[in-house]
């Protein structure tokens, strides 16, 4: 199971941080307002700045759906294969 929480918490650590640094470069307009979850700051988003946008969204379920994954869906599958093994035994 500790496997599985580190592979969890990579996925999360991975995850956050890129979306931290690409959300901080694109939705910081100043440091005084919102901050990662503020406007855009680019009128006219180019070829490389819509690419970096998406990843950002990539980053943040990455992180989430990385983290549930392993925390949650294969301990759960792990403990039904288990109970299945148990009962058919």
């Amino acid at each position: 199971m500790a496997d599985e929480f580190m592979k969890g918490f990579a996925c999360l650590m991975v995850g956050g941080l890129g979306w931290m640094t690409i959300k901080g470069w694109y939705n910081t307009p100043s440091f005084e307002g919102a901050q990662l979850t503020g406007e855009l700051t680019i009128e006219e988003p180019t070829t490389f700045d819509q690419i970096a946008l998406f990843m950002g969204d990539a980053f943040f379920w990455f992180a989430v759906l990385g983290a549930l994954t392993f925390w949650v869906v294969l301990p759960l599958i792990s403990e039904f294969q288990a109970y299945l093994d148990e009962r058919s035994a």
